[in-house]
């Protein structure tokens, strides 16, 4: 397939890695990266968040602000991160190194490969949970063999994408974006009629903490499970790209339409006490409860198309991130080897797993308070510095940015360390030992009010950001003042 941006050129697996794009390859502008954003959230999975948000106990209103706030200030934050990648033009987690140190970084890269191998799992298998729902409903098959038969599809859809890198990924999500958009207004259009204002608006408030937990899983959803991969696309953008549009365009691509489908997501689910219940056990295919049979077909393919545009990104983004804790392979093979520790845990989730919902809050909010303290550190970094950074720099453990630095890494593990204190996360067995500083800090224990705020994740943001503020000015300086590529292995 020829790419149309530029004619006679064929799609070929990308041979960049970790390396610094080169001002030859560099091309673009802000607005392109839209597409990128936009085709990775636009999947249906943005409705069942309504049902997820209403889980906690909250009103309609009080589930629309928390979504708004989560959405909007989570992509906000990978807007930011983004701009790092225009000014370094290398991979999110190689651009770390220079608040990490090259070596260091090597524990935010491995809790990021962790982050996206997760991710790229979840989807992989919520797309083929809805395709065999779909085919039940049909009446042909839905059952095991249909199941294999999705989970290889979907899996051999991702790893290509993946493993062929950004060109590809570039088309096959402009295609994504206009597809999914189009058969997703559809599906509003014939459901429409299931939504009753009057049952939504006397869903009862729920407290301040309830909405707070709200809140922060919105955010830990959306945005934050994105920003450790901000910067892996601007990063081809020419540097005199404008900052506002590659933060701008980064969160108006990744938030507009989990703005949208969160609405009406919200208004379905709070119309229906059994619609949401189910949402928890099958997030998509409960989704298809509500359509006429002959578009149980086309609804198909947006929830796959949706679900394997996140997926590609996650699982590009990922191989990145093994590369930089430190695997010595070709790019193109990190990928294919997460895409089969990606089919492994889908193997898991589609065929042995059992509560859904319990186990995917878990994970999130479980990696969302280092990753929370990764983004602040990175965060607080980017604006202390007043000079791009120096490419040799990010490559060379006796460079600028030194090797093993204490100071980011004593901040994450106490951020970290803090936020697994402020969680909880009872539905999940395997994680009933988080929470532990509930009780010392005065707010209820593991069974108080304040239990399932996630105040950790907000908190490890906030501790990661201020703290580099605070402390690691003069670290900043001190590398500045050096020139280019000059060892500076006590800085």
């Amino acid at each position: 397939m020829a790419d149309a941006r530029e004619p006679g050129r064929q799609f070929q697996v990308e041979t960049h890695g970790l390396d610094v794009i080169g001002d030859g390859d560099r091309k673009g502008t802000p607005r392109t990266l839209f597409w990128p954003w936009f085709g990775a959230n636009v999947s249906v999975l943005g409705m069942s968040y309504g049902a997820f948000a209403l889980g906690f106990g909250i009103s309609f209103w009080q589930a629309l602000a928390a979504g708004v706030l989560g959405i909007l200030a989570s992509f906000l934050l990978c807007g930011f991160v983004a701009v790092a990648g225009k000014r370094g033009s290398a991979p999110t987690m190689v651009l770390s190194r220079a608040a990490y140190g090259v070596r260091g970084n090597r524990l935010p890269s491995v809790v990021s490969w962790v982050l996206t191998v997760g991710w790229e799992t979840v989807l992989t298998a919520l797309a083929t949970m809805a395709t065999a729902t779909v085919f039940t409903r049909l009446g042909r098959g839905g059952g095991t063999e249909t199941e294999v038969v999705a989970l290889i599809v979907v899996c051999g859809l991702t790893v290509a994408g993946g493993v062929t890198g950004f060109d590809l990924i570039m088309r096959l999500q402009t295609v994504i974006t206009v597809v999914t958009g189009v058969l997703t207004v559809v599906y509003v259009v014939l459901v429409a009629d299931h939504i009753h204002w009057a049952t939504v608006n006397s869903i009862p408030s729920g407290s301040a903490q309830e909405f707070i937990g709200a809140l922060v899983f919105m955010m830990t959803g959306f945005g934050l499970g994105w920003v450790n991969a901000a910067a892996d696309y601007s990063r081809y953008l020419p540097r005199s790209s404008a900052s506002r549009g590659v933060i701008g365009w980064t969160t108006f691509g990744g938030s507009v339409a989990p703005l949208l489908l969160l609405v009406f997501g919200l208004l379905l689910a709070g119309s229906s006490a059994p619609l949401d219940k189910a949402i928890a056990a099958d997030p998509i295919g409960a989704l298809t409860t509500l359509l006429p049979t002959w578009f149980l077909v086309p609804f198909a393919v947006v929830a796959v198309l949706g679900l394997v545009g996140g997926a590609v990104l996650d699982i590009y983004s990922s191989g990145l991130a093994l590369l930089s804790a430190g695997l010595p392979v070709p790019r193109y093979l990190a990928a294919l080897a997460d895409g089969v520790l990606m089919t492994a845990g889908s193997v898991y989730i589609v065929f042995f797993a059992g509560d859904f919902l319990g186990q995917f809050m878990g994970f999130l909010t479980t990696l969302g308070v280092p990753i929370a303290a990764w983004c602040g550190i990175m965060l607080a970094d980017l604006a202390l510095r007043r000079r791009d950074y120096d490419e040799a720099g990010l490559y060379r453990p006796d460079g600028r940015y030194g090797d093993v630095p204490l100071l980011p890494l004593l901040l994450t593990l106490a951020a970290t360390a803090l936020g697994w204190g402020l969680v909880t996360n009872t539905a999940a067995s395997w994680l009933t030992w988080q929470g532990y500083l509930l009780g010392p800090l005065g707010l209820g224990g593991r069974s108080g009010a304040w239990a399932y705020a996630n105040l950790g994740v907000l908190a490890a943001l906030a501790l990661g950001f201020l703290g580099t503020l605070a402390l690691g000015r003069g670290r900043v300086r001190a590398q500045e003042s050096l020139p280019a590529s000059v060892p500076a292995t006590t800085v």
